[in-house]
């Protein structure tokens, strides 16, 4: 199976609009972007195949948080890291084999969006801003969908985003109605039929994007 798209090559930078965050016009670090989905097409699904679920989770989160966006201080690459999940979508039907860019987001929605669009009968689930932005009385709620990079701005390590599609035997995950990465790989079990990945790139770090 085959995960393309026509917005960025494998390993490749992810452009501003597909963004979260982007480098403010006037010298900020990080100000509001675009936030729309990325185009994604896919092919040679394995017989056999009832639904897709996609995820996009970034691995290379800091696991400690006191130096992110400080002035002054640096988030060193060497510091341990972990997922940050920017998309869950799931039930995608099994004759679907494109996503436009735009379809499922487009735009920057405080206290995250209620009903994200997405492919006729699917579902999408939580993505990792819900936690972030918790103690944010601005932007706190639940944050389902796409939700793009936003990366620490003063990280040293380039963050990487997997966009991966799983060709299932089912056409329904049995899920609860709020849920999250860990409940969508445990429904998944036993019933990947085929996987295909997609990686993108993003940094809000001046060094890195020179």
């Amino acid at each position: 199976m085959q995960l393309r798209s026509n917005d960025f090559s494998d390993q490749q930078p992810i452009p501003e609009a597909l963004a979260f965050g982007r480098p403010g016009a006037d010298g900020e670090p990080c100000v509001l972007s675009a936030n729309r989905n990325p185009h994604l097409a896919w092919s040679d699904a394995p017989t056999g195949t009832r639904s897709f679920a996609l995820l996009c989770i970034d691995g290379d989160v800091p696991t400690v948080g006191d130096d992110v966006n400080q002035p002054g201080r640096r988030v060193p690459a060497s510091l341990p890291r972990t997922e940050f999940v920017h998309w869950l979508l799931v039930d995608v039907p099994g004759d679907q084999r494109e996503i436009a860019q735009g379809a499922c987001s487009d735009g920057v929605t405080a206290h995250g969006k209620r009903e994200p669009h997405g492919p006729q009968g699917s579902r999408q689930g939580l993505n990792d801003y819900t936690g972030w932005f918790a103690g944010d009385a601005a932007m706190a709620g639940d944050y389902l969908g796409y939700d793009g990079p936003c990366p620490p701005w003063n990280d040293d390590r380039l963050h990487h985003y997997r966009f991966v599609l799983c060709a299932l035997d089912v056409a329904r995950l049995d899920l609860p109605p709020r849920f999250g990465l860990a409940d969508v790989r445990t429904a998944m079990q036993g019933h990947v039929l085929a996987e295909a990945t997609l990686t993108g790139t993003y940094t809000l770090n001046p060094a890195l994007r020179r």
